[in-house]
């Protein structure tokens, strides 16, 4: 249930709206009201009305909560009875006891002022549509004989006036209030509110007939009403118990996606009032080696632990955020209003500070640390699965990287609608290319340049694609978007036959210039790679030591066993072997030492820096006095400058690659190229 202050209070911006329709409303109520209750009788109304006057002032002092999120913040029993005084006495008896039954509900509720006149309002005009259709039916005044089909026909639609329009007033008025979809709001308490009001308003005539019978039978109306009561509050815990996660006491997941939604459409309205701090974020976190806990100490002790868990995020989190246990070790935070992704980080700082502190149990100390993923409406997404699987992308980025805290990044979600609808254009271009052959697939090429003379010696093979639509594809977005992927295998075939077919065409046209290509983890697991290098260079009788393959630190950390046996397979093809990226992974000196290796190429991050970071410079000579001592080639990428090439010929390094030389280019232009090319004068 929403707390006082917020049912009382009125959103900034909406004040003048509201606050013009609730006047509409009471004045309207007041309108109607007057000759109804100008026309009361006083005290000579008999003993039946004023047990139902005093029975429907008391019912009101345990008003039905309905569950969740509903039209109005509670539904009055008495209406049993003051409708049951419309029945009898008409529109001006019925008034007044409802506006005296709704002042003591409202002040036992702390509603504000401007509520309870409200209230009286709507109830007003809904007694006088019900009054409406009595009166059009022939039923005033209400009839002391018994009722025939037709005329309780007649009650039943009075009935059914008086509910639309309360209902109604009640639904335009939060549409006023808090904006949103009206559809939506409508129906969502539709049928709750029916079926509650419609129990109390069709017991209204049995009432009266009972009343008729004898005054003495009106108090029993108690019980029917408490058994409509027990009906709404046992409908109130069944769906609090289906919101909240039995063992924390947190919400739980379905909880969480109403909230969420509700969010959304809180802040798209909003958003299109131009209100500012129109995000949410959405925290999910996974606990760290909670499996080992429940192992080694057992379960009883593992939801000890989770229960302070949960207990640690409320004190964390701020008063209007909501704390979520999603099932196991999971659980999530809902921050209502954010200004941007900044915010949501440092709360899930906040969040992973609150768990750095071990759990104690019996004296005993246990980590619980985790890894938080962020995401933030609508950067990240705009409907509900979209924000929580881009929570769930950061959250296992952040595990991938031992970070406490990751915000969804795109280049992180190898599995977004955009990548695999990316994906399958990439399979679709490999399998089936168009009419004319063509699967924009294609490969460059960049020279190597010895630095000590400038002669080309290499080059390095580049992917590119272009998409038929989207144009050109990133290199570094189609790796990420294949590599974890059987269509890797597709491209990674497809490279190898295009780069030998054209080494092959450049030695026919008498250019021989070793050529390297890049493999991926995948590729260097399975060894297919070097069956297909041997069968391809069998194919156009390419000499194998003008093929170089290219492997990176990371994918040969990944698996060393499977990768050494295909390097080794590449090795004895006779098909020499480059180790890429050097220095940003975590290979060993031992490495370096028994892998069948013939170069390294130091990273284009330590080269861009030389000429200004000595701390690059010096990492830079360190890898090349280091590879030269174990005979290695030493390949510097991202030379773009003068300054950098004199840098690194100072060095020693062997071997440059970059802009400052020569773009990739295609295949069938590199001939032309070398023919107009004149080295470099040698760096001194």
């Amino acid at each position: 249930m929403e707390s006082e202050a917020l049912r009382n209070s009125i959103p900034p911006g909406r004040r003048l709206p509201f606050f013009t329709l609730a006047a509409g409303v009471i004045g309207a109520g007041a309108a109607v009201a007057v000759v109804p209750l100008v026309e009361l009788p006083g005290t000579q109304l008999p003993l039946e009305f004023w047990l139902m006057a005093a029975l429907a002032t008391f019912a009101d002092a345990r008003p039905f909560t309905p569950p969740g999120r509903r039209q109005t913040l509670a539904v009055f029993p008495s209406v049993c009875l003051t409708f049951a005084i419309l029945l009898a006495w008409g529109p001006g008896p019925a008034i007044a006891v409802q506006a005296v039954a709704v002042t003591v509900c409202s002040i036992r509720m702390h509603h504000a002022a401007w509520r309870a006149v409200f209230n009286v309002g709507q109830y007003t005009l809904a007694f006088a549509a019900a009054d409406l259709v009595l009166r059009a039916a022939g039923l005033r005044p209400y009839p002391d004989e018994l009722l025939s089909f037709g005329e309780v026909a007649a009650v039943v639609v009075a009935a059914a006036a008086w509910f639309t329009v309360k209902y109604g007033t009640v639904t335009v008025a939060l549409r006023v209030r808090f904006g949103g979809p009206w559809w939506p709001l409508f129906r969502r308490a539709l049928v709750w509110e029916s079926l509650t009001y419609g129990a109390l308003l069709l017991l209204s005539p049995v009432l009266v007939a009972a009343a008729a019978t004898s005054p003495a039978l009106v108090p029993l109306v108690v019980v029917p009403l408490y058994a409509v009561y027990r009906m709404a509050r046992l409908t109130e815990e069944q769906e609090a118990l289906a919101r909240r996660d039995p063992l924390t006491g947190l919400a739980n997941r379905p909880a969480l996606v109403a909230a969420i939604a509700d969010q959304m459409t809180v802040h798209a309205d909003r958003a299109a009032r131009g209100e500012p701090d129109c995000r949410f974020g959405l925290l999910l976190l996974d606990l760290d080696r909670f499996k080992n806990v429940n192992d080694a100490l057992g379960h009883e002790v593992g939801d000890r632990v989770l229960v302070e868990v949960g207990r640690r995020l409320r004190t964390a989190v701020g008063p209007a955020d909501l704390v979520v246990r999603l099932g196991g070790d999971e659980f999530a935070v809902l921050a209502p209003r954010l200004t941007g992704a900044a915010q949501a980080r440092a709360l899930a700082g906040q969040v992973a500070a609150a768990l750095a502190e071990p759990v104690r149990l019996d004296g005993l100390p246990l980590d619980v640390s985790g890894s938080i993923g962020v995401a933030v409406y609508p950067d990240h997404g705009s409907e509900v699965a979209t924000l929580v699987r881009c929570a769930d992308v950061a959250m296992y980025d952040a595990k991938h990287r031992a970070a406490p805290v990751a915000v969804y990044q795109f280049e992180s979600d190898h599995h977004s609608p955009q990548r695999l609808a990316l994906l399958a254009d990439l399979r679709t271009s490999l399998e089936a290319p168009g009419a004319d052959g063509s699967d924009g697939v294609a490969m460059h090429y960049q020279p190597q340049v010895e630095v000590s003379t400038g002669e080309v010696v290499g080059v390095e093979a580049l992917l590119r694609w272009r998409h038929p639509v989207r144009g050109a594809v990133s290199p570094a977005d189609l790796i990420k978007v294949a590599e974890h992927t059987a269509v890797m295998r597709l491209l990674t075939l497809r490279v190898v036959d295009d780069v030998v077919e054209q080494v092959a065409k450049w030695s026919a046209a008498g250019v021989q210039v070793r050529t390297s290509i890049n493999v991926s983890i995948r590729d260097l697991h399975t060894g297919e790679v070097a069956e297909r290098l041997a069968d391809q260079l069998r194919r156009y009788g390419v000499p194998p030591h003008l093929l170089q393959v290219e492997i990176t630190e990371g994918a040969l950390m990944a698996d060393p066993r499977r990768v050494l046996a295909t390097m080794a397979a590449l090795d004895r093809l006779g098909v020499a072997i480059s180790l890429d990226d050097f220095g940003t992974g975590y290979s060993s000196l031992q490495h370096l030492r028994r892998l069948p290796l013939a170069e390294v190429k130091v990273d284009r991050s330590f080269v861009l820096g030389m000429a200004h970071d000595p701390d690059d410079a010096a990492i830079v000579c360190s890898i090349v006095e280091l590879a030269g001592a174990l005979g290695l080639r030493v390949v510097a990428e991202g030379v773009e400058d003068e300054p950098t090439c004199r840098r690194l010929a100072a060095a020693g390094c062997h071997v440059a690659q970059g802009w400052f030389y020569a773009r990739p280019m295609p295949g069938d232009e590199l001939v032309s190229w070398l023919a107009n090319y004149r080295p470099w004068p040698p760096a001194r």
